[in-house]
């Protein structure tokens, strides 16, 4: 029985645009390359894809790229003839092979080693795959459409993804947009997902006005897949109940929503206030962006008095509540940039370029701010 797929769930603009270029890519053969945050259901656009193409009758074959090891993917992709190598005992037929006249599906494609990066560039121009061990070539048919959440531009630019093959990938470029960036979409999937968890026989779980609104407010890093999972939890432990945010336990949710049951603690969770769920997400993506605070932001005028606001936006982020007597924020501001800086350096082993590109700021501001808190750019 045919269902709605899961990640297009909802009425967004983004969710609607999607649905309306699906069709139109799916009638073509062309490579697609589907990129977005883990979680966000590219997996799902490529299975829709195939579903809705010529193909359909054929195997759609996935593939993670990054859960198979490195001296094994090629043998998976390509397949191997017996004798290749110790342990081949038999001929094995290739994930390519397998697809033939219909679809593969090479998710994570950003992690493929380069050695196979070049062999991949064979079979898209030539379509043959060339099995381990074999000296026979064998012909395929197949649709690739691969996906990753990394930026390929930049995986170029530090040398661990070829250009050539970049381009060969991205002749159809789809994206799947973070919930975070569809937020209006998050009571929908609520509904959705807690009528397909719903054990045998009972009704789906409800939410209670504080609930709802932090799980609307909520960032979801972890996308569509975090909110399934977590429907999936409480419709195990609570089936058929309606949630109430401020009777659970705080060792059952992710830390942001922790937050936001800190405050529904001690009713200070304004669920009337829609303004406020908007603050909040904004707050959370600029943190989440990996931006650098700009100084000039502590000698802005602030109040003295708890704030809900202020602390649900600390909280979600893993930042301390400003504690009763106070404390100093230039201070406090100048230890959060020193600290992103430095993990900043750290991922990109000192390439002072590379870390201003990561925190979308100039090198020239960078390097001072390298002096200034006496970090090392190499």
């Amino acid at each position: 029985m045919s269902r709605k797929p899961l990640s297009f769930v909802g009425e967004s603009d983004a969710i609607r645009a999607i649905r309306d270029l699906l069709p139109v890519v799916a009638a073509s053969s062309s490579t697609v390359l589907i990129t977005g945050e883990s979680g966000t259901g590219k997996e799902i656009v490529a299975r829709s894809l195939h579903d809705l193409s010529h193909r359909a009758g054929a195997n759609f074959v996935p593939i993670n790229c990054a859960a198979i090891p490195k001296d094994l993917i090629e043998s998976e992709l390509f397949g191997h003839r017996k004798g290749a190598f110790t342990g081949a005992v038999t001929d094995r037929v290739g994930r390519f092979e397998l697809a033939h006249n219909g679809s593969i599906f090479l998710d994570e494609i950003g992690d493929l080693p380069l050695e196979l990066q070049v062999k991949l560039l064979r079979v898209l121009q030539e379509r043959v795959v060339d099995p381990v061990g074999s000296t026979k070539p064998v012909a395929v048919d197949v649709r690739v459409i691969a996906a990753t959440h990394r930026d390929l531009e930049a995986e170029i630019a530090a040398g661990r993804f070829r250009e050539d093959l970049y381009y060969r990938l991205n002749v159809l470029p789809l994206n799947t947009p973070p919930l975070r960036e569809r937020a209006s979409d998050v009571p929908l999937l609520l509904r959705f997902f807690a009528k397909q968890h719903a054990a045998h026989g009972e009704q789906p779980i409800t939410f209670a006005p504080d609930f709802s609104y932090a799980l609307g407010a909520y960032h979801w890093p972890g996308n569509v897949r975090e909110l399934s999972n977590l429907i999936d939890r409480f419709s195990t432990l609570f089936s058929g109940q309606c949630l109430e945010l401020k009777s659970f336990s705080a060792t059952l949710l992710p830390k942001g929503l922790a937050a936001f049951k800190a405050l529904a603690d001690v009713g200070e969770l304004p669920v009337h206030d829609s303004s406020v769920a908007a603050a909040i997400g904004a707050a959370v993506d600029s943190a989440h962006a990996g931006g650098v605070f700009d100084e000039a932001f502590a000698d802005s005028p602030h109040d003295d008095a708890p704030n809900a606001v202020e602390q649900m936006t600390f909280m979600s982020q893993g930042l301390p509540v400003l504690p009763p007597e106070g404390l100093s924020l230039k201070h406090r501001l100048a230890e959060i940039e020193r600290d992103l800086i430095s993990q900043a350096l750290s991922r990109t082993n000192g390439n002072v370029s590379q870390t201003a590109r990561i925190l979308n700021v100039q090198r020239t501001t960078l390097i001072e701010k390298i002096q200034k808190f006496g970090l090392r750019e190499g």
